[in-house]
């Protein structure tokens, strides 16, 4: 008996992984921006980690609410696609027999085999094969917004957590220095952890999530200082 050949493709992790990426991202680069503009403005270390943590908190919320609805809006759109294409297998079953034989037709298939294909497929689960084939829904891409809002909440409260820990840490005339090295170091490390978990180039990758950060870093200062000078 041959050995079974398993596959693991890095495709089936997208659903969570975008979540987590963008919810560690934000929680990095938004408390970090928050805390650098709030020390620039020269606030005491109270103050700083008080704008901090609040920002974590509202961030978590915030990350989570947009993720679920987001998510739940495509949800929406797969489940009203679903009911219309089992209405339509319930009306016109020869009319989406052809439809299915013709997408496997301009893939290479030929138009008899492609035929048997689409019979064959439509027997054992009609729905199913037009839901992947037709309308590109499949156990693999399909909306979660429960697990999509959990992910961003955790992982941008963690990634918050990290500008936070820096600017307690650091001495108070250092706050806004050791925070952007501490920033850009965490984002290094998420997009070289992001791509691998993905199984991209970490190089492009690290340097798109720190060049952002250091932008957002460098403006919130900006205003930060400005303000504080005026104030």
């Amino acid at each position: 008996m041959a050995p079974r050949h398993l596959e693991r493709h890095m495709v089936q992790r997208i659903g969570w992984l975008r979540a987590a990426v963008l919810g560690a991202n934000d929680g990095i680069v938004s408390t970090a921006s928050l805390v650098v503009g709030v020390a620039a403005a020269s606030q005491g270390r109270s103050e700083i980690l008080l704008a901090g943590v609040a920002g974590l908190v509202a961030g978590a919320f915030s990350m989570a609410a947009g993720e679920y609805v987001s998510v739940s809006s495509q949800a929406d759109t797969e489940s009203a696609d679903l009911a219309r294409e089992r209405g339509e297998l319930a009306t016109q079953p020869a009319f989406e027999r052809e439809e299915l034989a013709n997408l496997y037709v301009a893939r290479g298939v030929e138009l008899g085999l492609a035929r048997q294909v689409a019979d064959q497929l439509m027997a054992r689960d009609a729905l199913g094969a037009h839901a992947r084939d037709e309308l590109g829904i499949s156990e693999i891409t399909t909306a979660r917004p429960i697990q999509a809002a959990l992910a961003s909440a955790l992982t941008f409260s963690a990634g918050a957590a990290l500008p936070l820990l820096a600017a307690l840490l650091a001495p108070p005339p250092l706050i806004v220095p050791v925070v952007s090295a501490a920033a850009i170091l965490f984002l290094a490390i998420l997009g070289a952890i992001g791509a691998k978990a993905g199984g991209a180039g970490m190089g492009k990758a690290v340097v798109r999530v720190t060049f952002w950060g250091a932008l957002a870093l460098a403006a919130t200062a900006g205003v930060g200082a400005l303000f504080g000078v005026a104030a």
